[in-house]
């Protein structure tokens, strides 16, 4: 039996929700997001060229991946970005991230 990945997300208005996903699942976090009924646009498609996937991490950082420079560049046009900002595009869901909590930003 494969175990879950959990993840915590803040969505824009406060609230709370915990997203279950079975791991080996081969998506990004934003692939997840958006089929959660988030309000993320991904307007290109995952490829880090928009930054409307832009998430805040409250919690498990350190366990994410490495920004990538298309990511870092992407991140550097937003002006609420800050060290703590992620692209969900970017995001690979692998049992590493398990309990890794996030806040939707407002600018998506």
């Amino acid at each position: 039996m494969e175990a879950n990945i959990h993840i915590t997300v803040e969505g824009q208005n406060g609230e709370i929700r915990q997203l279950e996903i079975p791991e080996g699942i081969n998506l990004s976090l934003m692939e997840v997001l958006k089929a959660s009924d988030y309000p993320i646009l991904a307007t290109c498609g995952g490829m880090a060229l928009c930054a409307t996937c832009h998430i805040h991490v409250l919690e498990g950082l350190e366990n994410l991946e490495p920004h990538t420079d298309a990511e870092l560049d992407m991140l550097d046009t937003l002006p609420d970005a800050d060290e703590y900002s992620r692209l969900a595009c970017q995001i690979r869901l692998t049992p590493s991230i398990d309990g890794l909590k996030i806040r939707v930003s407002g600018n998506n």
